[in-house]
């Protein structure tokens, strides 16, 4: 894990609106799906090698309430919603191996680590995202205050 400060930077994409609760039960979840539908829908319409951002916005409170996922791109495509990768600082994670396991397992260190009483980091909830580099290897970037 690294501290890094990132500038703004918009992202467009489709989105669904969830809260962790139901994401832990396959009959209520929607980001596989979302994805499902990024990759059908608008992969094809985007240049090969073109990165793809798993966005955490609009957050009702914590890691506990509801949010919104935006599976997108930098590339601007007509009639999708658009989010904005907030200013500021976060902290990377690294994801490795095969996705989107490696993902899922990552967000498991990420909510032990700040979840953890002696945890020197608090998080924002104001923009998380994922950035996908390839397809075994993504980062996860967390806001902090």
């Amino acid at each position: 894990m690294k501290q890094t400060e990132l500038t703004s930077k918009m992202i467009h994409g489709l989105k669904v609106r969830t809260t962790n609760e139901k994401e832990m039960n396959p009959e209520t979840a929607q980001i596989g799906g979302l994805w499902g539908a990024f990759f059908e829908k608008i992969m094809p319409h985007v240049p090969e090698g073109t990165a793809g951002y798993g966005v955490y916005t609009n957050y009702e409170s914590d890691a506990m309430g509801a949010f919104d996922v935006l599976a997108g791109t930098e590339v601007e495509i007509a009639e999708l919603e658009t989010v904005t990768l907030q200013s500021g600082k976060y902290l990377c994670f690294e994801a490795k191996g095969e996705l989107p396991q490696a993902v899922i397992e990552t967000w498991g260190e990420i909510w032990k680590y700040f979840t953890a009483v002696d945890c020197p980091d608090k998080r924002a909830f104001d923009t998380d995202f994922e950035y996908y580099l390839s397809e075994s290897e993504a980062e996860i970037y967390i806001g902090i205050v």
